[in-house]
């Protein structure tokens, strides 16, 4: 029972975490505004530990590439406490296995950011298109739906692209989760 609360306070607490920093990585990377509660919140939330880390690792084009290295870090330290606690406190050093596991995770994290950034701006286009958060969520949802619109047209003024790009996202999940461990044991 111990154990289950330490995993549960871990993955809470850096998973929220995780999923924020990545949120500011791809609210810059989409240049979505941060002018709006949303990305207040995020830049409030993340500054900490962003801000220091940009002083090392410098942006690259619309990347925010030290924003991925908290991210990363996060995920990191996330995996060796929760080893810590499965096995009653020992430290385990982070190898090329848990660096490459790492980043799987973290494009599990950002496609489950997708869905769930894909939901939301359905249910604001539906409910609230006018809203200042709607704006947000649009710019953030609107580059995914680009290239399927050029294929499939609105159907009686329903535009299916939001629910494909859903499914493609839960396929690439279904993909994921055995990709890290077929890459790091060779496939076998």
């Amino acid at each position: 029972m111990p154990g289950q609360v330490a995993n549960l306070l871990i993955e809470t607490a850096f998973g929220l975490f995780i999923y924020v920093v990545l949120l500011r990585f791809w609210m810059q990377a989409l240049r979505a505004s941060f002018r709006t509660p949303v990305g207040q919140f995020v830049v409030a939330l993340t500054s900490w530990a962003v801000l220091p880390a940009r002083r090392v690792i410098p942006s690259f084009r619309q990347y925010d590439l030290a924003s991925f290295a908290v991210a990363w870090l996060a995920q990191i330290v996330k995996m060796i406490a929760l080893y810590a606690a499965a096995s009653g406190g020992a430290f385990v050093a982070p190898g090329l296995a848990m660096i490459v596991w790492s980043l799987f995770e973290l494009l599990r994290y950002s496609l489950h950011l997708l869905i769930l950034v894909i939901i939301v701006q359905v249910l604001f286009s539906w409910f609230n298109p006018g809203s200042p958060l709607a704006y947000v969520f649009d710019g953030l949802a609107q580059p995914f739906y680009a290239f399927f619109r050029r294929f499939i047209p609105p159907i009686g003024s329903v535009d299916l692209s939001p629910l494909i790009v859903v499914v493609l996202a839960q396929i690439v999940l279904l993909v994921l989760n055995d990709a890290p461990r077929w890459l790091l044991t060779g496939g076998g």
